[in-house]
C-alpha cells in the first residue's frame, strides 16, 4: 500500500467536520491508514467534564481496533492552529502501543499543503510498552 500523506490529510480534514466540540469549538480530525489501505477517520468529542473528552486520534484508533484492524502505516491529524495540532501524551502512548511504526502527519487546516511528518519513536522515544 502506497502512503499518500496529502490524501490522508484530506481524510483527516473531512473527519474534522464530525467534531463534537461545543465547549472549546476546537475541531480536530484524524485519519488512520491501515496496511490494507483502509482509512479510518475520527474527530474529537468533548465533555463538560474535560477529562472525559476524547481526542480525534484516539477515536480513530479505537474505531479501527474494534473493527479488527491491527496493522497501521500512518495517521494524519489536522486542526486550525499554527503548524497543526500535535498529539497529546495519551494519544502518543496509545499510538506507540498499537501503531508503533506509523508515520504521523500534522497540518493546520488553514494550510493543508504544509505537512509536517514525524515517527512515533521521535514523538515518544521511551514509550511504556509491555512485551508479550
Amino acid at each position: 500500500m502506497k502512503m499518500d500523506a496529502k490524501q490522508l490529510i484530506a481524510a483527516a480534514a473531512a473527519a474534522r467536520e464530525s467534531s463534537v466540540s461545543p465547549y472549546s469549538k476546537f475541531k480536530v480530525g484524524a485519519a488512520l491508514l491501515t496496511r490494507a489501505g483502509q482509512i479510518v477517520g475520527g474527530a474529537n468529542v468533548e465533555s463538560a467534564s474535560y477529562g472525559l473528552t476524547c481526542c480525534a486520534e484516539r477515536v480513530a484508533l479505537f474505531k479501527a481496533l474494534t473493527s479488527g484492524e491491527k496493522d497501521f502505516m500512518a495517521i494524519a491529524v489536522v486542526a486550525r492552529c499554527a503548524k497543526g495540532p500535535m498529539p497529546c501524551g495519551a494519544c502518543r502512548q496509545l499510538l506507540a502501543e498499537y501503531a508503533p511504526k506509523a508515520k504521523v502527519f500534522i497540518a493546520d487546516t488553514a494550510a493543508l499543503h504544509r505537512v509536517r511528518a514525524f515517527t512515533m519513536k521521535s514523538l515518544l522515544p521511551s514509550a511504556f510498552v509491555l512485551v508479550p
